[in-house]
């Protein structure tokens, strides 16, 4: 009966955590974090880059540094296994030509910053595709755990993401010149009302995660979730009221840097989570 007792606790704890080590989840969490690095440079990069073409000169030695950000996330991203996959494969080796190209040309079209903005933001959609792919071809590879928190990881966190860096790219581009249209305000509204709702998601998602799984997570991530929701609804505030009442005050760089100091929040979130399923993968020693 004992012995009948002690199986059955293990095989209750198994979702929480493995009871062997799990190499390839250990192995995605390389992916996953590399993933986030280029979303985050490519993200910059575009950003920097309307601010520059809209008269920002400052930002150009930092766009340069952002490349070789976006270049070195690659190159990691190709040397886990799983790059090997032939979807994963086609779909990050397609993304990677393309950013190069575009590398290359984007200084080169200052009439044209506007389509420059939407080229990046077109890779960085392929980014998050090949993060949802990712997603569903690893989940054999990992425990519920791991594939629950990875999902959140990609498909709520880096799309949010991604809606902040739009709404600070495409705003500092607008506050650099002091001036936007009717569209483009519409525009700002739109990104803002994006970010609060996937915000409200995100909160939600992380709430039933850290409930289920209490013991897979470190105890500050309740402090790191209060602090992305605090600076969402701070910085969605401030773009609404001031884009619509007050653009010629705001400050291009300082705007931006509020925008990445809230990306920087979320992707803390995004590490504490990473580097969870990197310990769950140890499975129980």
């Amino acid at each position: 009966m004992r012995t009948f007792l002690i199986i059955l606790l293990l095989l209750t704890s198994l979702n929480a955590k493995s009871l062997f080590s799990n190499d390839n989840q250990a192995e995605n969490t390389v992916y996953l974090g590399s993933l986030k690095d280029l979303v985050i440079a490519t993200q910059k990069t575009r950003g920097l880059t309307n601010s520059f073409l809209n008269g920002n000169t400052a930002a150009q030695l930092l766009v340069y540094n952002n490349r070789e950000s976006m270049v070195k996330a690659i190159t990691t991203m190709e040397s886990v296994s799983i790059a090997t996959d032939p979807i994963i494969n086609k779909r990050a080796a397609s993304i990677s030509d393309t950013l190069i190209k575009l590398n290359h040309k984007a200084f080169k079209r200052k009439s044209e910053s506007g389509a420059v903005f939407a080229d990046y933001t077109e890779q960085i959609g392929q980014i998050l595709i090949l993060a949802q792919t990712l997603s569903k071809r690893s989940a054999k590879d990992l425990n519920a755990f791991g594939v629950e928190s990875s999902k959140v990881m990609m498909e709520t966190m880096l799309p949010m993401t991604e809606y902040v860096g739009q709404m600070r790219g495409f705003g500092s581009g607008l506050a650099a010149k002091k001036q936007r249209s009717k569209a483009e305000l519409n525009k700002i509204l739109i990104l803002a009302n994006k970010i609060k709702t996937l915000n409200k998601q995100l909160q939600a998602e992380l709430y039933e995660l850290t409930q289920k799984y209490e013991d897979s997570f470190p105890q500050q991530i309740g402090e790191e979730i209060a602090s992305v929701n605090k600076s969402a609804n701070a910085y969605t505030l401030f773009a609404e009221d001031k884009f619509k009442n007050d653009i010629k005050n705001i400050e291009p760089n300082e705007y931006f840097d509020n925008g990445t100091a809230l990306i920087s929040k979320i992707i803390k979130v995004y590490n504490t989570s990473n580097r969870s399923i990197l310990k769950d993968s140890e499975g129980w020693k």
